[in-house]
């Protein structure tokens, strides 16, 4: 049979910065038994802080350390759920790992993130004044490349991870129905 000889894809969840990604991703990964990354926990546990890596070496930096970790984590055989930082996205050698694999774009209004964003003491590009509008702005600039990169796209409106997991868990069992009708 065609599916057993391909390889289990991982689920890869992307999007804006305090959507839940880390959140719903653990919880996906439960309900899935499989394990859960995060790209953010992999740099902090290896580099450190990622606030204090934007401060003492900039983003620059960081872009590059984090393009590496993200190829190092996708190349892993197993199959698992991935949190992505969410300007991860913008390096096309991401963008071109993530073909392979499930990509999940959780979508976000600013109403839907406002309460985590004014908590959040630790996103360098949140930094300063006006942190809510500094997300839309970030957001609505990554937006495309977000919508290009998802096979699915889940809207969080207001729901918890255990929602958010039952509404992806039955898409994407939707989305393999469609893939094995396809397959001659």
């Amino acid at each position: 049979m065609i599916e057993s000889a391909q390889k289990p894809r991982s689920i890869v969840l992307i999007g804006p910065m305090a959507v839940g990604k880390t959140t719903l991703g653990a919880e996906l990964a439960r309900q899935l038994d499989r394990e859960f990354r995060d790209s953010d926990q992999a740099i902090e546990k290896q580099y450190g802080r990622i606030s204090e890596i934007f401060a003492s070496r900039g983003e620059s930096w960081f872009r590059q350390v984090e393009a590496r970790t993200i190829a190092g984590l996708l190349a892993l055989a197993e199959p698992y759920v991935l949190s992505l930082g969410g300007g991860a996205v913008l390096d096309t050698g991401t963008q071109q790992l993530l073909r392979g694999h499930t990509v999940v774009y959780l979508s976000a209004t600013v109403d839907d993130v406002r309460a985590r964003i004014l908590r959040s003491t630790t996103r360098p590009l949140l930094q300063g004044e006006d942190a809510v509008q500094r997300w839309q702005k970030l957001a609505e600039a990554r937006q495309c490349v977000y919508q290009r990169l998802a096979t699915v796209t889940l809207p969080v409106k207001g729901r918890n991870a255990q929602e958010l997991a039952k509404v992806l868990l039955a898409q994407l069992d939707d989305l393999k129905n469609v893939e094995q009708e396809e397959i001659p």
